[in-house]
Formats: structure tokens, sequence, C-alpha cells
């Protein structure tokens, strides 16, 4: 038997109830790292842990409820739809709110299949495949499958850090995709209460640029966020992105949002048989030190 274990909720719920969203939870020596969660509306980690079991992020905060922890999502996701002599007709979608925002309708990101492996006593790969669903519409009662992406999460435990890496490969299915230019994409982190700025947390980058307004200016080495958690506990996190096809920028609020955006300034457009590959690290960590002891080993 390994370390890792990949185990769903166990939950009894009444004939009838549905619950608001279903979890794989992913333990390394019995320690809860974190959890492949699905609801209505997106695929998503949460809780992301430290070591000690202080969780790092929030779900679906009051005031942003499509903000799930960890997500990967977009608000401008256009698709070009070919009828009859090549008559090219667009679809606007979003896959970042809930809800219908500015005109585009909401799509769903979807888990559809997953496997994982234990690489070695420390590291676990996880394989999704998650499909970018179009909204229930005339003309597809059954929605739409727009795009696949297979998801791939390398989780590296210790017990002085837990280390998330998610490497998110897109491709269309049947018609051009184009994303951006948009604030809101692709990795996004919504940390908890008592990691914000606006609660007494730091938020810095490798510049030294400190608060949110400030970090959004820069396209940084990396970003941490800390403060005292839940349970008063003094934890952080650090982001990093994983250069894989064009440049990210960072999009960061002092209210607990971290987005790492490849889209921030400009549209890309994706063929069919074409695909677009980003990857970022989240590094969870207990501590005083304001840096990710990680990355000052």
């Amino acid at each position: 038997m390994g370390n890792f274990t990949v185990e769903p909720d166990e939950v009894d719920l009444p004939c009838g109830a549905t619950a608001g969203a279903r979890r794989k939870w992913v333990r390394w020596q019995g320690k809860t790292v974190t959890a492949l969660s699905q609801n209505p509306h997106r695929a998503y980690l949460f809780p992301v842990l430290t070591p000690r079991g202080v969780p790092l992020t929030a779900e679906a905060p009051i005031d942003h409820p499509h903000h799930s922890s960890l997500t990967i999502g977009t608000d401008h996701f256009d698709v070009a739809y070919i009828y009859g002599e090549k008559r090219e007709e667009q679809g606007n979608y979003n896959f970042y709110v809930n809800d219908t925002f500015q005109g585009r309708a909401a799509g769903r990101t979807l888990e559809t299949s997953l496997h994982w492996e234990e690489l070695a006593s420390d590291h676990l790969c996880i394989n999704q495949q998650v499909e970018w669903q179009g909204p229930i519409e005339w003309g597809a009662p059954n929605r739409r499958t727009l795009a696949i992406e297979t998801r791939t999460i390398d989780i590296h435990a210790s017990e002085r850090s837990n280390e998330i890496t998610v490497t998110s490969r897109l491709e269309p299915t049947k018609w051009e995709v184009s994303i951006g230019p948009t604030r809101h994409a692709y990795f996004t982190v919504r940390m908890a209460d008592g990691l914000r700025v606006v609660d007494g947390g730091t938020l810095i980058d490798s510049e030294g640029a400190i608060g949110g307004n400030s970090v959004s200016k820069g396209n940084a080495g990396w970003v941490n966020a800390s403060g005292i958690g839940p349970h008063s506990k003094r934890v952080g996190m650090t982001v990093i992105p994983r250069a894989k096809d064009g440049t990210p920028y960072w999009y960061a609020h002092d209210w607990g949002s971290i987005a790492l955006n490849p889209f921030l300034n400009k549209k890309r457009v994706v063929v069919v048989g074409d695909h677009l590959e980003f990857s970022v690290t989240y590094i969870a960590y207990d501590g005083d030190d304001p840096i990710s002891p990680v990355l000052k080993s």
C-alpha cells in the first residue's frame, strides 16, 4: 500500500437530497492535502491544506460565489460556429461566473475521467479529463462540448510543504475558439480569510512589490500570500508560474483573489487540432516566514 490515497466522499444524504459539491479526498500518510471537487459549475481543488492541516483557500465566498478555491476558467470564451457555405456565427460564453455575465451565457467544466499513479513515496500524479461544456440552449438541449482539457495535477507532499503543480492543456473540439482579452482568467486562487491583505495578511512578489495593485503591474517570478489563517496559525501560499505557452500576468486583489492570466492583454485564437498549455505551482506551508521555505532552501 502506498503513501497516497484518493477516496470519494462518504456522506449519507437523505433520499432526494443533493450535495452542493462532490469531492475525492487526496491524502498523504493519512493527512489531507486537497480534494478534487465538482459542483454544478466547475471542477476545482478545495480545500488546499498545509502539512499541519490549516486550510488556505475559500470556497464560494459571499462576495464572489464563483471563486471556488483553486480554479481554471475565463469569462471571455468565444466559439466560431460554421454553418452552410462556411458562414461563421459566433457564440459568446463564460466559464468564470456562475450565471450570465456581460451577456455571456455560463458554461461549465465537468470532470469526465480520472486516473492517478503514485510515482514516489512523496509524489502523486493525477490526470483528469475535463469537458468545457456550453450552456443548455436552443439547438443544444444537452449542451455542446466546446473544448477538452487534460488537467494534470502533480502533488509533492512532505512535513515542510504541500506542493501542487497544475498543468492545463486545452483543445477545441469541432470549432475554433478564442479566449480574451480579459481580466478574469485563467488560474485563479481565492485565499481564506486571514491571508487577505484586508484582514492583515501580506501579499508580496519576487520583485518586492507589496499589495494587489503593485503585484498586478508586473509579471514577477512568484507571488506569496501569508497571514494568520484559520485556527490562528501563521501560514502561507506561494504561486509560481511554469512557462508553457505564452507570458502569464498577475491580476491580484487585496480582498483575496490572485490570478495568473496569459489572456490579460491579448486574445488567443486556437484552431481545431491545436492546443494551449499552461502550468502553475502552488506551495502551501506552515510557519512565520512570509516567503515559502521551499524557495529559500
